[in-house]
């Protein structure tokens, strides 16, 4: 299990990555260095984790702003 030094740099580092994400229009591309890092200060299955939440985080957010509307064929067989 990592140290608290170690869990405190990893968050840290993708705090550091979503940010630039964030500021960026989730252009990865310009983001590559802090994702870099991120990925070297994390083990690798919080790296999914952590990429799987802010998915999840971003989806949440739409459905609060703009509300769910299902899919036109719905219910349709």
């Amino acid at each position: 299990a990592p140290t608290k030094a170690e869990r405190k740099a990893c968050w840290g580092a993708r705090d550091e990555f979503w940010q630039c994400l964030d500021s960026h229009g989730d252009d990865a591309a310009k983001c590559e260095k802090l994702r870099r890092a991120f990925e070297s200060r994390c083990p690798q299955q919080w790296v999914k984790h952590f990429d799987k939440r802010r998915d999840f985080l971003k989806y949440k957010k739409k459905l609060e702003t703009e509300g769910y509307s299902p899919p036109e064929a719905a219910g349709k067989s």
